[in-house]
């Protein structure tokens, strides 16, 4: 046997020769058979009853023998090791050396005891013939062999020698060359056959790994001869084109399995010849890698390696869902994910390309388009409700391609329109009066019907001379314009507005910086009791004087304030001037200060506040804030929160304009509120509609009934004063009948005015 290493392969290789030699017992019987007879015709031939001995101890060593293999039989050899395998040789050794050993002794006792010719010959060729044998059945044992040789010939040469002839001494030297040409002849049957056994058990096994990994490889794989038919086909291309494994394909062409699959619907039949002829192209070398489209969801990607004249390997790979995915991606890379409009980079490459085929000459309109009170659909409806608009708007939209027209949406409510032909001014309105009329009506939302209008802006301009950056500036003032002159409506870029947007565009900046040097002003409009004899206190009111264009009306600059935001900026400015001055003003008057809705929605407003307060030595009851419905509406609940705190300190809080809101009422309840204003509105036409001094009325009943101060705003003439102070609507005026908004001096030197003793009642002639 070959010597044990620590490869397990050689174990099992050893194991199995070990194995053989409890094999094919017959020739064991048949040997046993042949020993028995010839002991016993020597014995009847010679009468020595050593031969009748011997015979029965060769039965008893092959009974015995026999029932070792039966037990060898009954073992599990699954779990056999190293070390079980040479327990077990040895013991096939040891019996098979006894019977040898007899079988030398048998004829040694011949050669130097019988010295009879018959069993001389007889036993020492049956002897020689056992041990020959051993190269047919025993060369699976190393051991075995030399063990079995020895056992046979050293006897036989010991009798030899014994004999005390020279010839017979030869012949005993003869026999030594024979046991090592057995022994040899053993040892090479038994060396050819482990390597041809560990050769064909490598085989099985490197074939039973390339088998598994073949078909278990996550590509599919067609090898294809140098002729073009198929040698080797895996499990994976057999599931993807759905052939059974009964189905042979070996020596079939690449077609047959295109063929197949095309029957079981993997391959469109009008893709058929099509991917037939890219899969060609591989086979014959024209490429190397090719994407081949099945079928409207299936994409298989090929890639071929060439054997020279062998042929080739195919390998493909499903990449069905790295497609889709890729197409999802390129998807969400190039249009919006709420409306499926393209979005601002996409439009711009389909209007680029759509702008280099244009005829010269001809015009070409950009238009944006703008939701009106978008925010309140938002706000009233949720979000949701408002995304479920911009989707229906969009649709809507989509209808115009008709027209050639590319959509996109830019953002928010923006939505922009590209109109690739425009022959001139009159078929440019004739387009936008059709896009209006599209867009604008009834939309049914969750079941609510809402009014939509839309504001637009356009421009136009020579293919040859535009730029999209600049048609896209153009139509978004045009758009400015829109909604500045009335909503729901269109308007054409003209070059007026240019100028007022640069000019627009240079107040911003001036603002800003105005509000950072603290250039901005403030001018105080008194409040006075109804009688008109003292003044109580005043609203703080910004002001701003260009330094070139002069006083800006805050009409002009509060919107802009608000656009840049940075109106918190500006309420710290007029918060410090306002408590500053009115720690300068004598009695108990106050100063009151409007608040933005950006100020109620940050915290910091009340630290700002407390600081100039203490800044300025000015008690917290002498600083009223005035807010406004619309300051409200974004964030209520912050809102109460800091108005809360703020009056909490001791400031007073007003609501502004009550009265032109949504929701005035549900205000009283909600804010922690010590004055309401009433709105100029309410003022008016106050002396020519009964139905308004009965509304007045209402709301100051109401306010009273709620603990609230009354200040009336607006009041102008005489007659509205007398109305008012009759029917006792006032607990403060506001309003041109006593004074108009004037500088902090003007109004520090009236109120002294008014504290003199002799000071008469004919104010407001005087104020006028």
């Amino acid at each position: 046997m070959l010597p044990a290493g620590n490869s397990r392969l050689a174990d099992d290789v050893r194991l199995s020769f070990v194995a053989s030699l409890y094999q094919q017992r017959g020739t064991l019987f048949a040997g046993m058979v042949a020993h028995v007879v010839t002991t016993v015709a020597i014995y009847f031939r010679i009468d020595d009853p050593f031969y009748l001995y011997a015979a029965f101890a060769l039965f008893v060593v092959w009974l015995i023998r026999n029932l070792d293999m039966m037990a060898f039989d009954r073992v599990e050899k699954a779990d056999f090791k190293l070390a079980d395998t040479l327990r077990w040789e040895r013991r096939y050794v040891t019996g098979s050396f006894v019977t040898c050993s007899l079988l030398g002794t048998i004829s040694g006792h011949a050669l130097v005891v019988s010295q009879d010719s018959f069993a001389e010959l007889v036993s020492v060729s049956v002897t020689l013939a056992s041990m020959i044998s051993v190269v047919g059945r025993n060369f699976g044992s190393k051991l075995n062999v030399d063990m079995l040789v020895l056992a046979a010939c050293l006897p036989i040469m010991a009798g030899l020698i014994m004999a005390s002839d020279l010839y017979m001494s030869l012949m005993a030297l003869l026999l030594l060359p024979l046991f090592l040409t057995t022994r040899s002849m053993a040892n090479a049957v038994r060396e050819f056959l482990f390597n041809s056994v560990t050769a064909e058990r490598t085989t099985a096994e490197i074939a039973d790994r390339f088998d598994t990994a073949l078909n278990n490889m996550s590509h599919g794989l067609f090898m294809l001869n140098g002729e073009g038919r198929i040698q080797v086909v895996n499990r994976k291309a057999r599931e993807f084109f759905h052939i059974d494994e009964q189905v042979n394909l070996t020596g079939r062409v690449l077609k047959a399995a295109l063929r197949l699959g095309a029957r079981r619907g993997i391959i469109a039949r009008e893709n058929f010849s099509e991917i037939s002829h890219q899969l060609e192209k591989l086979v014959d070398g024209s490429e190397s890698r090719t994407l081949v489209r099945f079928d409207k969801s299936s994409w298989l990607e090929f890639s071929a390696r060439h054997r020279g004249e062998k042929g080739v390997v195919l390998t493909f790979e499903d990449v069905s869902a790295r497609i889709q995915a890729e197409k999802r991606i390129l998807r969400m890379a190039r249009f919006d994910n709420l409306t499926g409009l393209p979005n601002r980079s996409w439009f711009k490459e389909i209007v680029s390309t759509k702008m280099a085929r244009a005829k010269p000459g001809s015009h070409i309109a950009l238009a944006v388009l703008d939701i009106d009170d978008f925010k309140h659909v938002n706000d009233t409806m949720g979000h949701v409700s408002g995304d479920k608009l911009l989707s229906a708007i969009a649709t809507r939209l989509r209808s115009l391609s008709r027209h050639k027209f590319v959509v996109s949406r830019f953002g928010g409510d923006e939505f922009v329109v590209f109109l690739p032909l425009v022959s001139d001014t009159d078929d440019l309105g004739r387009i936008m009066d059709t896009v209006s009329d599209t867009l604008c009506g009834t939309y049914i939302i969750d079941g609510h019907k809402l009014f939509v209008g839309i504001s637009s802006g356009v421009a136009m301009a020579p293919v040859e001379d535009a730029k999209i950056e600049d048609l896209h500036i153009q139509a978004d003032l045009a758009l400015y314009e829109a909604k500045r002159r009335d909503k729901e409506r269109w308007c054409q870029f003209e070059n007026t507005m240019d100028q007022d947007y640069q000019q627009r565009q240079r107040l911003k900046v001036d603002l800003r910086e105005a509000i950072r040097n603290n250039e901005m002003s403030l001018v105080y409009q008194p409040m006075f009791t109804p009688d008109g004899t003292r003044i109580a206190g005043a609203e703080a009111l910004s002001r701003w004087c260009h330094r070139e264009l002069g006083p800006v009306s805050p009409a002009v600059y509060i919107p802009l304030v608000e656009e840049m935001g940075i109106v918190g900026d500006l309420t710290r400015n007029v918060v410090e001037q306002a408590v500053c001055d009115c720690a300068g003003w004598s009695g108990s008057q106050f100063v009151s200060i409007n608040l933005s809705a950006r100020d109620l929605a940050d915290r910091e407003i009340v630290s700002v506040i407390a600081d100039a307060l203490d800044r300025h030595n000015l008690a917290p009851e002498r600083l009223q804030l005035e807010v406004t419905e619309s300051g409200l509406m974004d964030d209520l609940e912050t809102a109460c929160e800091i108005l809360a705190e703020l009056r909490a300190m001791g400031m007073i809080i007003a609501i502004d304009d009550f009265g032109t809101g949504y929701s005035s009422l549900s205000y009283l309840d909600k804010l922690p509120l010590n004055k309401v204003k009433i709105d100029r509105s309410f003022v008016s036409n106050l002396t020519e509609d009964p139905r308004k001094l009965k509304l007045l009325r209402g709301v100051v009943n109401l306010s009273r009934e709620l603990e609230l101060d009354i200040v009336v705003e607006g009041v102008e003439t005489e007659d509205q004063l007398k109305l008012i102070q009759e029917n006792d609507c006032a607990d403060l005026i506001q309003g041109y009948i006593f004074g108009a908004p004037m500088p902090a001096g003007a109004y520090v030197e009236l109120a002294q005015r008014l504290a003199r003793p002799t000071m008469s009642r004919s104010l407001p002639a005087a104020a006028k």
